[in-house]
């Protein structure tokens, strides 16, 4: 009952005073007045002041701003609308739902959707099913299918059925990070169970945040998952090279994660995610307080749709679990804990990125500044210290780069990303097909149109050159991640008490109302009573709208403006990102410092590399040990997919020729299911960098009798791959040359063989 009577008196504390219900009530009552009168007045004008280029600038200037004054009203009601649903979502296509988080062992707030083919459409159930899981890091769901170009279109188009993984706008009570894992896991298992006819597992995309997600997953259960393009997930935050992405500098600059825990605690247990988005606002000033809203200003008519249809999406606001927000923040950004496997779940596995043997496809960008390819690649580095080991754990890493697209252009529809998902989804069987090691998936314009894909061997130093953290830097970084625990022990020991006791339920619901990004919707919507001037005033606008001469002078003027601002806040972007990093060094690269948060000068890196359990070892020899006497046993089929290899490594890159000659052994032998063959070509592969040498003279052992139908059969689909390859390059020639004599004469000649 006393808590009930104190709920009670908050919330008429927090109720407008009279005078303001009064103020709103008179506005509102006003408002027909003020309009007729503004349009009197504009009238007037016009037919009082002559036509020129500066009053027909200042005219066209005023109904731009009206109409751009309205598109802010129109987006201030689309995110109340949005706020308004439980589940909401800016997806364009039809779906259904296939199971709810919410109702597994340890719910959570997501759910898996079967996504319904566009009219026209067909999917085919024999291919390989493609789930794609949007980031919670904000927003809301569904920019994964934003547009007609996205990566659930280009599925579409590629026959493949969809599936779609999202999130209602709140989370459930106590849920976890690692319980979103573990309900990934069960999501993918039940679309594998509809789809028992499918080529392989699911491939799987994950957008961002949902990268990582997606990737504890495959820690947790590597049998699950198939092929996976992880977009944009910062796997390994401390990465970078200095004088850029001066965001992973912010966690030691604000003194760790106790901030985060604090506005938790004032959101009453919920962190409000719109933080996340400001973080990301901030780090181009210029695109958002100026480029942005001028875009549309100086256009509105063009820019309306476009603005508003992106802004549904990046207004709709969620919120995080405190819990959920910590854990976050601690281990993988400030304590960047998931790439060296130093995270544990709760019933003891190890989340080690190694264990994960289907193929990892990480696509980032250089023009992404909140996660650059070193934050995307640099766990190869902290795993590996060749690729040789990349091999012996049987993984398969791939990686693409786009010149310049930013962080939302390599997931959300556009041409930069239809591109490449496009290439990723066709192509998915080729990149499942590929050996054990290091590869970068190679994008380029087709010379009859379209694009051409290669995939080239790669190595440590090429990751290396991307630019990587000195053992300097991983220090200033331990010594932060040590800062942050410490802060965070103090102000749950002096602060947390004093903050929890003053927040509940009313305070938490202000804090929410009063977030300056939230604010900024709600401030020009139709529940501000200011605004419901401008609806008609906007009609009148459009009625009367005449255009401007485009050489108009003082269009230019406008322009060059814009391009004034844009640079004077593009320095000042500059100014701070460097006085961030340069403090950030001062601080946290002090001896004195680094001392006291036990983060010693002669040992060696503060996170160290991974380490080999002797089972892992003893597999890898035992492994080895099966290759090598597989060398000397196989079938026809093993033995030509071992010559096609043995050519093909010659060439040091894989296209969509080479797999086309791929396909080519496989249709003279339809007896051997997909999948197997598949297998049998890695295991050839793997033969070959076992002993490559023993592997060729095994040869005629494998084969049919010289002079045979059989022989002559096999040189026939041996020529028929080869050709369907394209040009071999010097070396790859002369392997095929020699195999053609092998299977001409019956045998390698001892010259040969030296």
């Amino acid at each position: 009952m006393t808590q009930s009577i104190a709920d009670a008196s908050a919330l008429r504390l927090l109720r407008p005073p009279r005078v303001l219900e009064r103020l709103s009530s008179q506005i509102g009552e006003a408002a027909p007045t003020a309009l007729s009168r503004l349009q009197e007045h504009q009238r007037v004008w016009q037919q009082s002041v002559p036509p020129n280029d500066l009053t027909d600038y200042i005219r066209d200037a005023w109904e731009r701003s009206v109409l751009f004054l309205d598109i802010l009203r129109q987006r201030g009601n689309q995110h109340e609308e949005m706020l308004a649903h439980e589940v909401s979502s800016v997806l364009i296509y039809d779906s259904e739902l296939v199971m709810r988080g919410d109702e597994l062992p340890r719910p959570v707030n997501y759910g898996l959707v079967r996504v319904i083919p566009p009219e026209g459409v067909e999917s085919d159930d024999r291919k390989r099913p493609v789930i794609v899981i949007d980031p919670r890091a904000g927003q809301g769901p569904g920019i994964g299918g934003f547009k007609q170009i996205s990566e659930i279109g280009e599925a579409f188009k590629a026959g493949h059925p969809v599936y779609f993984v999202g999130f209602t706008a709140q989370p459930v009570p106590g849920q976890q990070i690692e319980d979103v894992a573990r309900a990934f896991v069960t999501f993918v298992e039940k679309v594998a169970e509809l789809h028992p006819d499918a080529l392989g597992k699911p491939f799987v995309f994950g957008n961002c945040q949902a990268g990582w997600h997606a990737m504890m997953a495959a820690c947790m259960r590597p049998d699950v998952v198939g092929p996976m393009v992880i977009a944009g997930a910062p796997l390994s935050f401390w990465a970078g090279v200095h004088g850029e992405n001066a965001m992973r500098y912010l966690g030691g600059w604000y003194g760790g994660s106790w901030l985060d825990r604090m506005i938790s605690d004032m959101g009453n247990g919920i962190f409000d995610a719109a933080w996340l988005v400001a973080n990301f606002d901030n780090l181009n000033p210029a695109n958002t307080l100026w480029t942005k809203q001028y875009t549309v200003w100086a256009d509105p008519e063009k820019e309306a749709e476009r603005y508003l249809k992106f802004e549904k999406w990046w207004g709709d606001f969620v919120v995080l679990r405190g819990e959920e927000m910590q854990w976050m923040v601690d281990n993988l950004f400030i304590g960047n804990k998931f790439s060296t496997g130093q995270i544990v779940t709760s019933d003891g596995i190890r989340l080690d990125i190694r264990e994960v043997k289907s193929p990892i496809v990480c696509f980032c960008s250089h023009g992404d500044n909140i996660t650059p390819p070193q934050q995307a690649l640099d766990w190869i580095l902290d795993n590996y210290q060749s690729v040789d080991e990349i091999r012996e754990f049987g993984q398969r890493i791939f990686y693409t780069i786009d010149a310049k697209a930013g962080h939302l252009a390599i997931f959300v529809g556009t041409s930069v990303a239809a591109k490449d998902h496009a290439e990723f989804i066709n192509n998915m069987e080729l990149i499942d097909t590929m050996p054990p090691g290091l590869y970068e998936i190679v994008i380029t314009d087709a010379a009859e149109g379209g694009y051409d894909l290669s995939i080239e061997t790669r190595g440590l130093d090429d990751i290396r050159a991307l630019g990587c953290n000195t053992l300097q830097d991983e220090r200033e970084f331990a010594a932060a991640a040590r800062v942050s625990e410490i802060n965070n022990a103090l102000y749950q020991t002096f602060v947390q008490p004093w903050i929890r006791m003053v927040s509940g339920p009313q305070v938490a619901r202000a804090v929410l109302d009063f977030n300056p990004l939230r604010l900024g919707y709600s401030a020009f919507s139709d529940k501000n009573p200011m605004m419901r001037i401008v609806a008609p005033l906007a009609e009148s606008a459009r009625a009367e709208r005449t255009a401007i001469s485009a050489d108009n002078p003082f269009l230019a003027m406008q322009r060059q403006f814009s391009k004034a601002m844009v640079d004077a806040l593009d320095l000042f972007r500059a100014l701070r990102d460097e006085h961030v990093e340069r403090s950030f060094h001062a601080v946290y690269g002090s001896p004195l410092v680094q001392a006291a948060c036990g983060v010693s000068q002669d040992d060696g890196p503060p996170r160290p590399r991974p380490g080999l359990s002797p089972f892992v070892l003893a597999a890898a020899e035992a492994e080895k040990q099966r290759l090598r006497d597989r060398i000397a046993k196989g079938s026809v089929v093993d033995a030509v997919a071992r010559m096609l290899v043995y050519i093909g490594r010659a060439q040091r890159r894989i296209d969509k020729r080479t797999f086309a000659s791929l396909r080519q052994l496989l249709l003279a032998h339809p007896e051997v299911p997909p999948a197997e063959f598949k297998a049998a070509l890695r295991e050839q592969w793997a033969i070959l960098a076992v002993d490559e040498r023993a592997a060729i003279d095994a040869l005629p052992g494998l084969l049919p009798p010289p002079g045979s139908e059989g022989r002559r059969a096999c040189l026939d689909v041996l020529e028929a791959c080869v050709a369907a390859a394209g040009k071999l390059n010097s070396d790859g020639q002369a392997r095929f040359n020699r195999l053609r004599r092998m299977l001409e004469a019956g045998g390698t000649t001892a010259r040969e063989r030296a």
